[in-house]
């Protein structure tokens, strides 16, 4: 019982330090305040996507990764991706189920696939740690690889949030209903195009609409998020942690470059209380004007907190009995926890970024975060059962 109460106030600590943070964002968002207006988010918005995010992951991920660990750790970058797609197909029934409007579908997919893979792993992790009697033996080591195997997590989970959940997010967005467009001549409507034309139109093959599609889808996505500041800054740091003359030259104490990590470090450090403070200051717009139904929050909350770690716990375990994985408790718990976090917070930044869905967007995550501190404590208290 007074393991079960030790793991209750570790898994609640990072969630309670959101939701207050959540709430000065909140307080400076108030128009008696009014230090975290729309034009105020906006710009902080902008440093966080092109500052402190690339920054956090860069440095934490150049620290912790080398080529031996990253060998041991191949199957993660597959299991966050897996958790993506899981959790797409998941927010897809949501939509089937709910019906919410059209420009809040991309919105609900987002949520349900991209996880917190980054501040609530990095807190709840070296916190179990630091447990007298743990599953995960030595506390230093197990704050060491910790480190390491949230840091991979953080970043392959930015690498996908920005490619794949922001693209899927806009076309999800963006697809108003396409009508012939005419031209009125008082109470007739003439087309535009001819009736020959339209025989003509009809006559084009299987292939060629499908290649009008693949254009039209295309047109749509936003390839430059490929290269988004978070994805080269991940590319950058695995090359200074993979390249052992350039580590030794930047990471660690006596490194004669080690300013660079240092600054790095000290800067990406303001990523997570300024993507919380954004999300404070646009829950007061959502309470005032938001359009979200409660079937659709609900939807959100059983497919994150239900049925993503049931499957979680699938996949993870199968792994380990087809020897894909190690049975170092640690290693899996990372990996059955990816599974269990609630949405990401840079949801909240890319809804910002391209404007749709801002205010709904603060709302889902408030609800998402308040039930956190639950999943939070049951789900890793039964997943450290399983490895232990």
């Amino acid at each position: 019982m007074m393991k079960l109460l030790h793991l209750f106030i570790t898994s609640s600590k990072p969630v309670v330090e959101i939701l207050l943070i959540t709430t000065v964002g909140f307080y400076m968002a108030l128009d008696g305040v009014n230090l975290l207006g729309q034009d105020a988010r906006k710009v902080l918005n902008n440093i966080v996507f092109y500052v402190f995010s690339p920054s956090l992951i860069g440095s934490r991920l150049a620290n912790s990764v080398t080529y031996e660990s990253l060998m041991q750790m191949w199957f993660m970058p597959v299991n966050v991706l897996l958790t993506f797609i899981i959790g797409s197909f998941l927010g897809w029934i949501v939509i089937l189920i709910t019906k919410p409007p059209s420009h809040l579908r991309g919105l609900i997919v987002g949520c349900c696939a991209a996880g917190n893979l980054g501040n609530m792993p990095l807190i709840i992790v070296p916190a179990l740690c630091k447990e007298k009697g743990g599953p995960f033996g030595d506390p230093e080591n197990c704050q060491k690889y910790g480190v390491g195997y949230v840091a991979l997590s953080m970043a392959m989970g930015a690498v996908y949030i920005w490619t794949y959940v922001y693209n899927l997010m806009r076309v999800l967005s963006n697809s108003p209903i396409e009508t012939q467009p005419s031209i009125e001549s008082n109470s007739c409507k003439v087309p535009l195009i001819s009736s020959r034309e339209e025989e003509a139109n009809q006559k084009v093959g299987r292939w060629d609409k499908v290649k009008l599609r693949m254009v039209s889808l295309a047109d749509k996505v936003n390839l430059r998020t490929i290269f988004a500041p978070s994805t080269i800054a991940a590319m950058i740091a695995l090359v200074v942690g993979l390249i052992t003359p350039i580590r030794k030259l930047i990471i660690g104490n006596g490194a004669p470059l080690g300013v660079l990590q240092d600054s790095a470090t000290l800067v990406g450090d303001g990523a997570i209380p300024a993507m919380t403070l954004i999300i404070g200051g646009n829950l007061l717009k959502g309470m005032r004007s938001s359009g979200m139904k409660k079937s659709s929050i609900i939807g959100v909350l059983v497919a994150r907190y239900i049925f993503l770690p049931i499957s979680g716990v699938l996949i993870v375990r199968g792994a380990y009995k087809f020897d894909l994985i190690t049975s170092e408790p640690l290693y899996q718990f990372v990996l059955l926890l990816q599974y269990a976090v609630p949405p990401a917070m840079n949801l909240g930044t890319i809804t910002q970024l391209f404007g749709a869905g801002e205010s709904e967007c603060s709302v889902i995550l408030l609800w998402t975060y308040a039930f956190a501190s639950i999943s939070l404590t049951v789900w890793p208290t039964y997943f450290m059962w399983l490895v232990a």
